[in-house]
């Protein structure tokens, strides 16, 4: 029995090392340059292991960029279910979102490149994750109708608010690359723009949604 149950382990060791390596292969050349040969390497295995585990890279793929995506949305889920004051929550939302993001700066390229050369994945996406994201404007829309209620902001949909708010963010590093290239920004001072842009990004959104006769 012991001996059976640490192959177990060990199986399900070597697939979670076959995953982060992929994951940094997939992120660092997106799906069409990867190879499975590269990540066999990476994860000190021969290539075979990583097709006994997973088959196919395409396979290999779909389990990498699903834990992606499901990363992408719990950083909204996660503040969605809290019980705090609406503007409190807002800000909070923005700001885990935008920390995550900045953790994660390959995460945006891969998620929109694959969606946009790949959309069939957008049907699987859309079948794993409807659930949480059901869940998600569920939580917002309850939100948004009891602080218009109180007076605390302007009539607003959920989608149009999660769009203002990836929008924003996103695009501090969707941008990054091009900067880099044009006005050699160096690490620091793009850290210190990214976070100047957080708190602007806030600010920003949170004005929007003032009710209009106090504007």
């Amino acid at each position: 029995m012991r001996s059976i149950t640490m192959e177990g382990n060990n199986n399900k060791d070597m697939e979670e090392k076959i995953l982060k390596a992929a994951e940094a292969v997939f992120l660092e050349k997106g799906y069409a340059l990867a190879s499975t040969t590269e990540i066999a390497r990476r994860t000190g295995c021969n290539q075979t292991l990583v097709h006994y585990y997973f088959r196919t890279k395409e396979k290999l793929f779909e389990s990498v960029f699903g834990r992606l995506v499901e990363l992408f949305i719990l950083s909204f889920h996660g503040v969605i279910s809290q019980d705090l004051p609406f503007r409190k929550k807002l800000t909070n939302l923005i700001d885990t979102h935008f920390e995550f993001l900045y953790e994660n700066q390959q995460i945006p390229f891969l998620i929109l490149n694959e969606l946009t050369t790949n959309p069939n994945r957008i049907l699987k996406l859309k079948e794993r994750f409807s659930p949480v994201v059901k869940e998600i404007f569920s939580h917002l829309s309850q939100d948004i109708e009891q602080a218009v209620k109180r007076g605390e902001i302007r009539t607003i949909a959920p989608f149009e608010l999660l769009f203002s708010i990836a929008s924003l963010n996103i695009s501090v590093f969707l941008l990054r690359p091009v900067f880099n290239r044009i006005m050699n920004v160096e690490n620091e001072q793009f850290q210190n723009l990214a976070r100047k842009r957080k708190i602007e990004n806030i600010e920003m959104i949170l004005h929007s949604l003032t009710p209009l006769q106090e504007k």
